[in-house]
């Protein structure tokens, strides 16, 4: 990506110097963890990635895209503490629930929020959500192997990669277009991102199969369906199927009939 795409503006890339080896052994000792292997190389040749562009709208540049890969320093446990300095203020820890699906078939085992998992933020997604590398196997060792989720707004985990290199490729081909990590959610990007995503469409193996799923990106309301239910209601009441209008008249004339019928045997009686 460069200024001489179209409407492209303002690209800023942050230089930053690598992390010093004893910076990473005491974050390790510190968390009790060791990175993975890939990620520890890509701290020692740089701490940290920030990336960024603008698009300009009316000649005026306006933030679009945002790569970010946290410092060693940024790069914080999510639910160690509080979320307020009360003694005994909630954490993520208590949003557990043991009846959550655990991973099965094509679905891995998410990460739990307790002290079964260990969770760090590679990147704040713009207030988006949160890229997170997780060690999920925490008790009664920590495992060395890792995996890159995304935590979305509401709190649900959604797989990326199973490796810190692989995430790191997703990354720049997306070129960081706003909320690009929801396309691998089951609810996908919303409509106003989906825009962006049609004028700079992500560096993908398969754009062909990109363009064929553009539509999934957005919600489809069929008002038919919204509101068939609730014209079916009072239809049902008016007018069973079973029973046409005419016969529901000769019924009650028959019914009628038989009544007076009946009471004019028992006046004779």
């Amino acid at each position: 990506l460069s200024e001489t795409s179209p409407g492209v503006a303002e690209v800023t890339f942050v230089e930053k110097e690598p992390a010093e080896r004893h910076t990473i052994i005491s974050w390790e000792q510190k968390n009790s963890c060791v990175l993975p292997e890939d990620l520890k190389n890509f701290y020692l040749m740089t701490d940290g990635f920030q990336m960024t562009w603008s698009v300009k709208t009316d000649d005026t540049p306006m933030p679009l895209g945002s790569m970010v890969i946290n410092s060693v320093s940024k790069l914080c446990r999510l639910g160690g503490s509080s979320m307020y300095t009360l003694p005994s203020a909630p954490t993520l820890a208590d949003l557990e629930d043991d009846t959550d699906e655990e991973g099965n078939g094509d679905k891995p085992e998410k990460p739990h929020f307790d002290s079964r998992s260990l969770i760090f933020e590679l990147d704040p997604c713009n207030g988006n959500g949160k890229v997170c590398l997780v060690y999920k196997h925490a008790e009664p060792v920590v495992s060395p192997d890792t995996e890159i989720w995304f935590l979305d707004r509401a709190l649900y985990w959604h797989f990326l990669t199973k490796t810190f290199t692989a995430y790191y490729r997703l990354l720049i081909t997306h070129l960081g277009l706003p909320q690009w990590q929801y396309a691998f959610t089951s609810y996908g990007v919303s409509p106003q991102a989906k825009q962006w995503f049609n004028m700079y469409k992500p560096i993908t193996i398969n754009t062909a199969l990109l363009s064929e799923e553009a539509d999934s990106f957005v919600n489809k309301l069929d008002p038919n369906k919204v509101f068939k239910s609730k014209n079916k209601t009072p239809v049902l009441k008016k007018k069973p199927p079973s029973q046409p209008p005419g016969s529901q008249k000769s019924h009650t004339g028959m019914t009628t009939a038989k009544t007076s019928s009946l009471a004019g045997n028992a006046s004779r009686k």
